[in-house]
C-alpha cells in the first residue's frame, strides 16, 4: 500500500495507538542498555538515552529514561550522521557511531551510535542511544584540560558494526586508550543491544500493524506534536525577558546572559552577554547547552506533549561563538554539564517574568558528581587501579505550589549512586550520607534539601577526586520573597579549610572527604508558611530551630 493511500487508510485513533506502542518499544530499547551495562553511572544512574527516528532522522519517540543533555543531543546527532552516510550504503546489521562533542553529547565520555532499521530491503527509520562511558584515557573525568585533545580519546564519525561485526580495530583502540577497558567494553556492547533490540521491536511492531514504512505514522506523531506544542506557546504573554545568573566559574567568577523572546510562533533565546570560555575544561558546546535551555522551557510549555521532533522544532537557542555556552574547537569541555545544566535556572528566570505563578526556584542544577580513580603512584606500585563516577544531587528550588525536592536531580534526571554499588566497585568507605538539615531556602514553600556524603580510603592508598561544581560561591535563588538555599560546600575534615568546587583534588589516606551539596530555593514570603508544615519540619529535622527564625512571621 502507498504512503498516501495507507495515510487515509489509518484512523487517528489507530493512529494514536501506534504511537502509544511506538513508546513502549522505545522504553524497552531503553531498558536493554541499563540492564545490559557494565558502569554504575549507567545501570544504576540511568545516565543514557534512547530514541527511535523515521527514515529521515526526525526524532518520533525517546524514552522516559534518559537524561535531557543526551535525549536532545541525540535529536541533533541522528540528523548529522543521517547526512553524513546515506541511507543507500547502508547495510542491515550496521551500526554508526561517534563522541565527537560538537556532533554527539557535548564531551568525550558520552558514545552516541545511531542504527538504521530495515524493512522490505529499505531503510525505514533509524534506532539511536547515547551513555556514558567511565574513562577514554587523557587527563580523566576531569576540568584540568587544556583543550579538547588532553581530554581523551575523540572518534569522528564511523562504522562501529559493519553487517553485525564489530569493528575489532576501533574496539582495541578505544580498550587501549582506558584506564576501564572491560567496563568500556561491556558498555560498548551495551550501546550495541539497546540498537538491535529498538530496531528489532521496530519492525516487530511495523509487521503487527501491517505498515511497510513510518511516513504516515511519524508524519501524524510530528504534526501532532508541533500543533499542541504551538497551543501552548500562544498561552505565554508575547514579549522579550532577560535574566542573569553570576557563577563560581573556574579561573574567575562567570556570567550567564539568556533572552528569552515569545513569538505566536515559536521560542527563541538569545545568549548574547555571557562571559567567554574558561582556559578549563567547563566550557559547553551549543548543542548541550541547547538540549537543556529547551527542556526546561518544555517543563512549563507544553509539558503533556511527548518529546519529539515536533515538539522540539518550535524552541530556538543561539549564542555568540565563543562565550561559555557556545563553546568553539578544541577548547576543553569534559566537565560541560557544570554549567550545562544551570541554563535551566537562566531561561526559567526569564521565563518567570512571564508566567510568574507556573515557575519554581532555582535549585543546586548541576549534578554533584564525584569522578575519582586511583592517585598515580598506585598504579607503578601495582596496587589497586579503578575509575569510577559516583552521582550526588542537591535540592531542588520551590514550586510555586509545593516544597522543592531533596537530593533529588533536576535537570539531569540522574538517579543519586548507591552506597553500597560506590564501596562495591571502588576502594571506599562511604561514612554518612544523609540531608543537611536547614540548607533548603525558607519560603511559603521550602526548597529541597542538599545532603552531606563522608567518605575515606578503604584500602589506605589515596585517591584522585576531578572535581567540577557549582553553587559554592551563588546558591539557588528563590522567587517571589522566597530565601536561597544553602551553598555545597567541600572539605577535607570538620573544621577544615573549604575547598574550592573546581580542580583536582588529592584525598590522601587519613583523609575525610566532606561532600555537602546544596539546598534549593525557596519560593514565596516564608511569614506564609502553613505553621503545621514548619512544625513538621522541625519535627523531622529538615529545618534547624536556628533557621526557623526566618518563618518569624508565620502563624
Amino acid at each position: 500500500m502507498m504512503a498516501a493511500d495507507l495515510s487515509q487508510a489509518l484512523a487517528p485513533a489507530r493512529l494514536q495507538v501506534m504511537w502509544n506502542r511506538l513508546l513502549a518499544v522505545v522504553e524497552e530499547q531503553g531498558q536493554t542498555l541499563i540492564r545490559a551495562a557494565f558502569s554504575p553511572i549507567v545501570r544504576e544512574c540511568g545516565d543514557i538515552s534512547a530514541g527511535i527516528f523515521d527514515a529521515k532522522g526526525q526524532m518520533l519517540a525517546q524514552a522516559v529514561t534518559g537524561t535531557p543533555g543526551h535525549i536532545n543531543t541525540m535529536a541533533e546527532a541522528v540528523l548529522h550522521l543521517r547526512e553524513r552516510f546515506p541511507a543507500e550504503t547502508m547495510k542491515p546489521g550496521d551500526i554508526y557511531m561517534t563522541n565527537d562533542p560538537w556532533l554527539a553529547s557535548g564531551h568525550l565520555n558520552d558514545f552516541l551510535l545511531m542504527m538504521p532499521v530495515f524493512k522490505g530491503g529499505k531503510v525505514v527509520g533509524f534506532t539511536s542511544c547515547t551513555s556514558h562511558l567511565v574513562d577514554l584515557g587523557g587527563l580523566g573525568m576531569g576540568p584540568e584540560g587544556s583543550d579538547i585533545y588532553d581530554e581523551g580519546l575523540l572518534i569522528p564519525p564511523c562504522k562501529l558494526v559493519e553487517e553485525g561485526a564489530p569493528n575489532a580495530l576501533l574496539m582495541d583502540i578505544i580498550r587501549a586508550n582506558s584506564r576501564e577497558p572491560v567496563a568500556n567494553e561491556g558498555d560498548i556492547y551495551a550501546l550495541i543491544a539497546c540498537c538491535e533490540a529498538g530496531a528489532a521491536r521496530l519492525v516487530n511492531m511495523m509487521e503487527e500493524f501491517r505498515i511497510d514504512d513510518l511516513d504516515a505514522l511519524g508524519a501524524y506523531i510530528i504534526d501532532t506534536s508541533r500543533r499542541g506544542t504551538l497551543e501552548a506557546i500562544t498561552e505565554v504573554p508575547e514579549g522579550v525577558y532577560k535574566n542573569v545568573l553570576k557563577m563560581d566559574g573556574y579561573e574567575n567568577e562567570l556570567e550567564l546572559h539568556a533572552t528569552l523572546t515569545v513569538s505566536k510562533t515559536g521560542m527563541h533565546v538569545d545568549f548574547t552577554g555571557t562571559s567567554g570560555c574558561s582556559g578549563k575544561g567547563i566550557n559547553v558546546p551549543l548543542n548541550y547547552a541547547t538540549a537543556y535551555t529547551v527542556f526546561a522551557l518544555r517543563c512549563i510549555v507544553g509539558p503533556d506533549i511527548p518529546n519529539n521532533a515536533g515538539s522540539l522544532e518550535l524552541f530556538t537557542v543561539d549564542g555568540p561563538a565563543g562565550c561559555i555556552l557556545n563553546a568553539q574547537r578544541p577548547v576543553p569541555v569534559a566537565m560541560r554539564h557544570t554549567l550545562g545544566q544551570v541554563t535551566p535556572d537562566l531561561v526559567l528566570g526569564c521565563l518567570h517574568q512571564a508566567l510568574p505563578d507556573q515557575v519554581p526556584a532555582e535549585g543546586a542544577s548541576c549534578m554533584f558528581d564525584l569522578p575519582m580513580r586511583h592517585a598515580p603512584e598506585v598504579a607503578r606500585d601495582g596496587g589497586r587501579e579503578f575509575a569510577i563516577e559516583p552521582v550526588h544531587n542537591g535540592g531542588t528550588g520551590a514550586r510555586p505550589h509545593a516544597d522543592g525536592l531533596s537530593a533529588t536531580a533536576y535537570p539531569s534526571g540522574v538517579y543519586g549512586s548507591q552506597v553500597e554499588i560506590t564501596e562495591a566497585v571502588a576502594p571506599v568507605i562511604m561514612w554518612r550520607r544523609e540531608l543537611r538539615p536547614g540548607s533548603g531556602g525558607a519560603g511559603k514553600y521550602r526548597g529541597g534539601l542538599g545532603q552531606r556524603i563522608e567518605m575515606t580510603a578503604s584500602n589506605g592508598a589515596p585517591f584522585i577526586v576531578f572535581l567540577s561544581v557549582e553553587r559554592l560561591k551563588f546558591p539557588a535563588l528563590g522567587r517571589m520573597g522566597g530565601q536561597p538555599g544553602a551553598p555545597g560546600r567541600i572539605r577535607l575534615r570538620d573544621g577544615g579549610q573549604d575547598i574550592p568546587g573546581k580542580g583536582e583534588l588529592r584525598v590522601e589516606a587519613g583523609d575525610c572527604l566532606i561532600f555537602e551539596t546544596p539546598g534549593g530555593g525557596g519560593f514565596g514570603n516564608p511569614s506564609e508558611r502553613d505553621p503545621d508544615a514548619l512544625a513538621l519540619d522541625l519535627k523531622r529535622g529538615l529545618v534547624t530551630a536556628e533557621g526557623a527564625s526566618a518563618y518569624g512571621g508565620a502563624k
